[in-house]
């Protein structure tokens, strides 16, 4: 598994990483999903307090015990949940923030958490409190590093231009190629994209048109349900012309980036981990390949939010 330099870090992450949001309540499965990713040689555990309400960073925090230093632990804060109730409400306050780190920290049972990211956010926010929150996070050693998850151009370039964040995830895929918008600033700015949604519900792998049945005849961004459909059979005609897996070549095509960081792929069974894994050994791609997968995919911009 190669590694990549986390932004302007001292960390190193897998190229490909663990999605932790699907690993589930059952203990016993999610831990063999993890301890399957660690041993595949990922070591980039992303998850949020939000995740099953705390229980999904109990549950990492009990399968990394003992295999601490093999791995990167990326969480994210800044939803007030109410577990009792079911519910949350988006709360990027100094207060709140301090306090959900460390219930992060103690659901992990960990003492410092690598990355902390802030999980979404407007331009509305108070930007100088958060910002003095990260930092004396930062200061008193209860976080590495922290960076955001935000597809907002307006806050990923304030965030870019008045503090140290050294990552950004984004929805990511060569169905959503908008974060490509972003590619050369983050890039110089040494700040890492940490892609989710690479393979685009499924829809990016050898069972693409069985997933479009189900999750894409309504369209996906800016594709309608038709052109959907067409891309993914062209997509799925070059996978077949090169003797390679389609699941492969879409990870082979964000890998091109030059500002990634990690391909952040959920898994609900210890099996996926073993399947993403034969993808991304055969995730190789000629510049002519790379060129074609542009031509039959979408350059996309999100338009919103951009003041």
């Amino acid at each position: 598994m190669n590694k990549r330099k986390l932004g302007n870090t001292d960390l190193h992450v897998s190229e490909i990483g663990l999605g932790c949001m699907s690993l589930g309540t059952d203990t016993s499965r999610a831990k063999d999903i993890i301890h399957e990713a660690i041993q595949s040689g990922i070591n980039y555990l992303d998850t949020a307090d939000l995740y099953d309400f705390g229980e999904n960073e109990k549950i990492v925090g009990e399968a990394i015990k003992g295999r601490r230093d093999e791995v990167v632990i990326a969480t994210k804060g800044g939803n007030h949940f109410d577990k009792d109730k079911g519910d949350w409400f988006w709360d990027p306050s100094k207060t709140y923030l301090k306090e959900a780190v460390k219930n992060s920290l103690y659901r992990l049972g960990i003492d410092e958490i690598d990355l902390y990211q802030l999980h979404g956010g407007t331009i509305e926010d108070p930007f100088d409190e958060v910002l003095e929150a990260l930092e004396e996070m930062q200061q008193e050693g209860l976080i590495r590093y922290y960076g955001i998850s935000s597809i907002r151009p307006n806050v990923i370039q304030q965030f870019l231009d008045r503090s140290k964040v050294v990552s950004n995830m984004m929805q990511y895929s060569l169905l959503d190629r908008r974060p490509e918008e972003f590619e050369d600033t983050l890039h110089q700015q040494e700040v890492s994209i940490m892609a989710r949604g690479s393979l685009a519900k499924g829809m990016l792998t050898e069972h693409g048109l069985d997933k479009w049945e189900q999750k894409g005849q309504d369209g996906f961004l800016d594709y309608s349900g038709k052109e959907l459909r067409h891309t993914i059979k062209e997509l799925l005609a070059l996978s077949k012309e090169n003797s390679q897996p389609l699941q492969s070549l879409a990870m082979a095509y964000l890998l091109k980036n030059k500002a990634l960081g990690s391909l952040v792929i959920g898994a609900s069974e210890a099996s996926q981990i073993e399947k993403n894994m034969k993808a991304y050994e055969q995730a190789s791609i000629t510049d002519e390949m790379y060129d074609e997968l542009r031509t039959i995919t979408k350059s996309q911009r999100y338009e919103n939010h951009r003041v």
